[in-house]
């Protein structure tokens, strides 16, 4: 048995050898399933699989650095090398990269700005003021809030305000006006060449949908998808993988 392989017991072994073909590994919290995942993509480098067809998604950028360093012992001297070119990261941070070589067919710069949670809550106060609304019933971090859930859903501004459901939960909770908010703060993030975080993963579900031949790239590149934690994906994550694959 190859070095890398020792130590891992049946069920893991089976996981990392089954490399055609989807497989989805159940396994509770500390029983090895990232180190699964870390040697099922060394063994795909193992067997000549180009480092850049391979997308892994983590949860967390800290994940992303630890199982690039592993597989590089793995691989010895030419695994840095191997690790570095896969497309290993967090959902947020591979589909930034994406974007920016991707951003001119959603009409956004390609030096786009990437708005964290304290820009995107101060827009919301300044279009709160602007529209002469209840600063204390429509509190940024509420609508914040509100507008992500709405993004990871993949709902738009425009989608939302000609939702009855949505509009009705609102009008019970007494902010009538959230998506007249998430309308204008839409606006001014595009005319602004920013996206927020959540944009992140919904912009590319949009990319995908209105531009086929971006999609079809996408999905000849990436032969093999690997996710970290995919029970935890939400549905534009989801979206993503399963458009992809």
């Amino acid at each position: 048995m190859n070095s890398h392989l020792q130590g891992l017991n049946p069920a893991q072994l089976a996981a990392v050898q089954a490399t055609e073909g989807p497989n989805m590994v159940i396994a509770g919290a500390g029983s090895g399933k990232t180190k699964v995942l870390t040697v099922r993509i060394a063994q795909l480098l193992l067997n000549g699989v180009d480092p850049f067809s391979i997308l892994a998604l983590t949860f967390t950028n800290k994940a992303a650095k630890e199982m690039k360093e592993r597989i590089g012992r793995i691989m010895g001297e030419q695994g840095n090398t191997d690790a570095r070119s896969l497309w290993m990261g967090t959902f947020h941070s591979v589909f930034a990269k994406i974007l920016r070589v991707e951003a001119d067919k959603l009409g956004y710069p390609k030096d786009f700005t990437i708005y964290d949670s304290d820009d995107s809550r101060s827009l919301i106060r300044t279009i709160v003021k602007e529209l002469n609304l209840d600063d204390k019933l429509y509190k940024a971090a509420q609508v914040h809030g509100r507008i992500s859930i709405a993004k990871n859903n993949l709902i738009s501004a425009a989608e939302y305000v000609q939702n009855a459901e949505l509009m009705a939960a609102d009008a019970a909770a007494n902010r009538g006006q959230i998506g007249l908010i998430y309308q204008h703060y839409a606006a001014r993030c595009y005319r602004a060449g920013a996206m927020d975080f959540d944009d992140l993963l919904f912009n590319t579900n949009v990319l995908f949908r209105d531009h086929p031949p971006v999609m079809l790239k996408y999905q000849q590149r990436f032969r093999y998808i690997l996710v970290d934690e995919y029970q935890d994906t939400n549905l534009a994550q989801y979206n993503i993988v399963r458009t992809l694959a």
